[in-house]
This record gives structure tokens, sequence and C-alpha cells, in this order.
């Protein structure tokens, strides 16, 4: 057995097939190897389940397992920065949050202080370390970065922009190299009890509850004006802060009739007022409101510190949502220590609170900033 074998690895196992085919990996490497289920806000019951499956999985693969409770953390910087954020008039991202704050911010400091080598996850994302001759003073070192997973529609890495190189110098993401067929195919031949349970959708803490009727329990529903771009009055919507960019279903009571509503192109938000409380909308897919083609961003952060060359504008390549496709744009410097990013063509759909993250041509991830 090599030496790196007998490296401590705590894995952040959620009770699905991902984090389970994560600790099947690394303990069949020679590994020794941790489970841990993070114990946060849940609203229907499902992580009683989650935290059975993955005790269940610890115990066929015959590693220890421990449940760590950090649901009032969680509380308050996961879903209060998400409940604050709507009420602010913007679309927060509580995944990004989630991650900086719970996975590699608690989850990672109490391992390493436990005395893990590593800490692992079952994000779909690579991490590669290269030697690289740095720019400033010429030497070389090792980089850490985190690039896109081999699975494109899997690929989490658009969530993990706030992590630093520190940080990933004691990380692992055992199935970044895997299609998720493949993952399913691995946790079947090892007979793990959660080879097949279903992926989790929408926001993990929210369960079948939607995000409307979560935030109605802490935003009071106001009735407002819908208008389009044009200024046209159309109906009444139910508050601001329960919208988003790019929004089709707008659950609003419209001025006109269904056979008038049957000759119009499909709404989508445009623009939102949280003062007035107005939600302008704009009519048919590809209208030229929906798009812009330079956006103002805050926090922006680089994985490697020696990335942070804005000063005279860097062409990258960028998104500003989940799974879309990477768009070429000049990031440099903004006013009052902000940052603005200029696409080569305009985007679709840009929401502020949500994150728009730095990559490379080659998939390797710069970082990130969150959009104003």
């Amino acid at each position: 057995m090599s030496s790196f074998s007998r490296k401590l690895i705590f894995v952040g196992m959620s009770g699905g097939v991902d984090s389970s085919a994560a600790a099947y990996l690394l303990k069949k490497r020679g590994y020794d190897v941790v489970g841990v289920f993070m114990r946060c806000y849940n609203l229907d019951g499902c992580a009683e389940r989650d935290a059975e499956d993955a005790r269940r999985v610890a115990e066929h693969i015959q590693i220890p397992f421990y449940v760590w409770d950090f649901e009032e953390e969680y509380k308050e910087r996961v879903v209060k920065y998400m409940v604050d954020g709507y009420r602010a008039g913007i679309t927060p991202n509580p995944d990004v949050m989630c991650n900086k704050e719970i996975k590699f911010g608690l989850f990672f400091r109490r391992a390493r202080a436990m005395g893990a080598d590593y800490v692992a996850t079952g994000h779909y994302v690579r991490l590669k370390a290269e030697s690289r001759k740095l720019e400033v003073g010429g030497r070389r070192r090792d980089i850490f970065q985190l690039c896109v997973a081999k699975d494109k529609n899997k690929d989490q890495s658009y969530f993990l922009w706030t992590l630093t190189e520190e940080q990933l110098k004691h990380c692992l993401f055992p199935i970044g190299d895997y299609l998720k067929p493949k993952v399913r195919e691995i946790a079947r031949e090892a007979e793990l009890p959660t080879a097949d349970k279903k992926d989790s959708q929408g926001i993990c803490f929210l369960g079948d509850i939607s995000i409307g009727d979560f935030l109605k329990q802490y935003i009071p529903a106001k009735r407002g004006v819908l208008m389009t771009t044009t200024g046209e009055d159309i109906g009444r919507h139910y508050g601001a802060a329960f919208y988003t960019i790019g929004q089709r279903h707008l659950n609003a009571d419209f001025n006109f009739s269904k056979k008038g509503a049957a000759s119009r192109k499909p709404f989508y938000v445009a623009e939102k007022n949280i003062k007035r409380n107005i939600v302008v909308v704009a009519e048919g897919s590809e209208n030229a409101a929906l798009y812009k083609n330079e956006i103002e961003l805050a926090g922006v952060h680089f994985i490697n510190p020696h990335n942070k060359r804005t000063h005279k504008g860097v062409p990258i390549f960028a998104r500003v949502r989940y799974r879309q496709p990477l768009a070429k744009a000049v990031l440099s410097p903004g006013t009052r220590g902000k940052a603005k990013l200029v696409f080569g063509h305009p985007q679709k759909f840009i929401a502020a609170g949500q994150s728009a993250v730095f990559y490379e041509k080659n998939g390797a991830m710069l970082g990130g900033g969150m959009i104003l």
C-alpha cells in the first residue's frame, strides 16, 4: 500500500448515489474513509430518510459514519440569505452559499480539525494540479484548479466558484471524471443501497414545496402592476419579490381574456422594481429587453490569486446561469471596487443576485462574482 492510500478522507454523504459512489471509490482506492451526513434545515422530512440511506451505504462499504448537525447555521447562513435576497429584489443562489458556508466551510474546517487530510464530496467537477511558472517572480509551483466535469450535463463547477486554492489542496472530487450513467453502474456493481435512488431536484431544503409558497411565509403578498416593456398595463401580480428575471409562468391576473391571450406571445419577466412593486415583462422569448451586453459584479473572487489580472481587461469565458453555454467576455475593473463583464454577444435572462462564473477556454474555472 502506497503512502498516499493511507490518507484520512472525510466524505460528505448526502444519501444520494453520487456521494455514495464517491465514498465507495475512495475506499476501493485504499484510503481511510469516514462518512459524514450534514444535517441541515429541511421542510419535508426527507433529511431523515437521506441520513438513513447514507448510513446504510457506510455500513455496506464498512466505513465509520457520523451525523453532524448544522441546522441552525444553515438557517442563518443559507435560508436567511435567500429570503433576505428575495425581499431585497434580487435572485440569490442558495447552492453557492451552501457550498461556501456549509460544505466547504463548517464541514471542511471540522473535518480538518479532526485530522482529515482531505474532504471529498459527490460534486461533478474535476480537480487538477499542475506545475506552472508564475507571472510574478518567475518561480514555479503547483497550481490547483477546478475544471468542468467530464459529464457536461451534470457539471457543478458553477456552484463552486467561491472556493480557494488553499481549500482545493485538501479536496477530492472522485466522480468528476465519470459520466452519470457510469456512476450508476459503479454503484450497482458495488450493490450500494442508493444505486437506483432518484436525483434530488430544485432547492434541496424545500423538497416538494415551491419557492413561492416558502417565501410567502416571510414576505407578504402585495398586488402590483404588471406592465410590458412598452408601458402597457396588462394586469396585476402578487408581489415583485416573488419574481425573477426570465420567469415565464407569471401567476398573475391579466386584463385580457383567454381569447386575447391566445393572440399574444408568451411573456417573460424582464425587469422588476421592488420599491414601486412593478413587474415589467417582455413579449416573446427573443425580445431585446431580455438581453444584456454588459453587467456589473460585486464580490469578485479568484480561486488562484495569480489569476487576479483585471487591471487592463482579461478575455475570459463566462456563464451567468447554471448549464448555460460558455460565452466570450472581457472582465475589467469597474467603479468602487466592483468589476465589469462585457460579452462578445448579448446574454439572456441575467438576474441580479445570481453568479457570473469565469473560465478559461480549456474549462478551468478562474472564479466568479455576484451580478448586480
